[in-house]
């Protein structure tokens, strides 16, 4: 038996197929929690608490808590290169909240 490479497998795929693909990754990176967002960039809770200034003790809290400061995970998300947008979702629209952005915008 033959080991192919994902990327083999991936081209071989059909455009429809390589497009569902691509939408399910899409959307687990959307909905991931903190800890698995850092792990996908790459980033280890030692590399993360550099850029944090803390120590990586206190990023093991960090991604276990339930009840999160939005100022906290507002440096959480800037420390990778991110902003964070808080949005409320109802059934006719959506509504950004700026009264927590550092911008105002």
């Amino acid at each position: 038996m033959t080991n192919k490479s994902f990327r083999d497998l991936y081209n071989a795929m059909s455009p429809q197929a390589r497009e569902e693909v691509e939408t399910e990754v899409q959307q687990a990176l959307a909905e991931m929690p903190i800890q698995e967002f850092r792990q996908a960039r790459k980033l280890s809770q030692e590399q993360f608490a550099n850029l944090l200034q803390i120590n990586p003790a206190s990023v093991f809290k960090l991604e276990r808590r339930t009840d999160m400061y939005i100022g906290l995970l507002r440096s959480y998300i800037e420390a990778m290169g991110g902003a964070l947008e808080i949005v409320a979702h109802f059934p006719d629209g959506k509504v950004r909240i700026n009264q927590f952005s550092q911008d105002k915008g």
